[in-house]
């Protein structure tokens, strides 16, 4: 791969790194400092502690599955592949 397409690649790679990471970083650090703050109740649950306990782990779950989808994709518009040739 030439080398501006590697940066490129990097780039956006990295773009979407971050981005994930916010995400992770608020529904990890941001809903559990605000916990006592945020009171209205979700499936029956007050939403901060069904937060901790279920709705972290989805969006967890979800971050992954993004970032694998992503990246994929980008490996095969840059032509870069995981396995090995026949």
């Amino acid at each position: 791969m030439p080398p501006a397409h590697n940066r490129e690649y990097r780039r956006k790679a990295l773009g979407v790194t971050l981005g994930l990471l916010a995400v992770w970083f608020a529904v990890t650090f941001v809903v559990i400092y605000f916990a006592r703050d945020i009171e209205f109740r979700f499936f029956g649950w007050p939403f901060s502690f069904w937060m901790g306990a279920q709705g972290a782990l989805i969006v967890y779950v979800l971050i992954i599955w993004y970032y694998a989808r992503f990246m994929n994709r980008l490996d095969r518009e840059y032509g870069i592949s995981d396995e090995p040739p026949p």
